[in-house]
């Protein structure tokens, strides 16, 4: 369970924060029925009524804001210091909470994640994935991932991994049935599996090849939202996608999936670790980093290696 002292004053401002008891008790480590009867003794020390509360909703009362605008600032304050003494320790402990979208997820998972929870057997990572940006800082996450080009402007980015190549894929059965497209433009004549951005809007296909270059808004009749689903797609044969070739790479080694177009596919801008520069590094997010910049090193002098042999 989640302790620091200051669990009530903590557990108000959480629930001011999320909106609701029990995101604030996901987040703080604690049950629903823990949390809720922090507040009420808050409440009752108080002698007044901090949250309105429905089946529905929670909302701070008038007297509830004036108490999270005075006691926010001050508990800030509280949290750095003991975070300051906290990254004085030789070991990190505590939790490092991520968000990013489930790609990058799943590309630090074994090589970034696991490692750093066996080297630092005093710390735990709560990873959460969404496909929208989201405030890291005002949602109470150490850190986003998320590529170079998505972070934003006031926050300090680390990149790591290099640049994300893309591939063009689809079943062998599918190839057997329609043929291979030989260049990009050959996609139009295509069923291809469209991909929508959590803006709403749909993606293009970009593609260059010595100095050429083409975006495409492919036809097709399926368009899906998640990664893992069109790669599902295509390998139930729907049709032709457009995936980071780390997400496939598994596929094309046993032959589940067949790349086409690959002189033609271009790479985007690689991930990037990024941080709020109004705070201190901790030792914990200051550890990950080093494991990231360590496994990025590794990668590099294994793909060096491969293209020397």
């Amino acid at each position: 369970m989640y302790k620091s002292g200051l669990i009530e004053l903590e557990v108000v401002i959480a629930v001011a924060r999320l909106g609701g008891f029990r995101a604030a008790a996901r987040e703080l480590g604690m049950s629903s029925t823990a949390l809720s009867r922090a507040i009420a003794q808050l409440e009752n020390r108080l002698g007044v009524r901090i949250f309105n509360r429905t089946t529905r909703s929670v909302a701070l009362t008038e007297a509830g804001e004036q108490f999270v605008a005075a006691v926010g600032p001050a508990l800030f304050d509280i949290q750095q210091a003991m975070a300051d003494v906290n990254n004085r320790r030789a070991t990190p402990s505590g939790t490092l909470r991520l968000n990013c979208a489930a790609g990058a997820a799943r590309i630090i998972l074994v090589p970034v994640v696991l490692e750093y929870l066996r080297r630092f057997p005093e710390m735990s990572v709560d990873i959460v994935t969404e496909a929208h940006l989201v405030d890291v800082v005002g949602k109470g996450f150490d850190a986003g991932i998320r590529t170079a080009d998505h972070v934003p402007r006031d926050m300090i980015a680390v990149p790591f991994g290099g640049e994300l190549s893309f591939s063009v894929v689809a079943a062998p059965s599918y190839f057997v049935e329609y043929g291979k497209p030989r260049k990009p433009q050959d996609l139009m004549s295509h069923q291809c599996i469209r991909a929508r951005w959590p803006s709403g809007m749909l993606s293009r296909w970009e593609f260059e090849r010595r100095g050429e270059k083409l975006s495409l808004d492919v036809p097709g009749v399926l368009t899906l939202d998640e990664p893992a689903l069109i790669r599902n797609a295509a390998i139930a044969g729907a049709g032709i996608a457009y995936l980071w070739n780390a997400r496939v790479k598994d596929d094309l080694a046993v032959g589940r999936l067949t790349a086409v177009l690959k002189d033609w596919t271009v790479s985007s801008e690689s991930l990037c670790l990024y941080y709020s520069d109004r705070r201190n590094l901790s030792a914990a997010l200051r550890a990950f980093i080093d494991l990231l910049r360590e496994s990025t090193s590794k990668e590099s002098r294994v793909k060096r290696s491969s293209n020397d042999q």
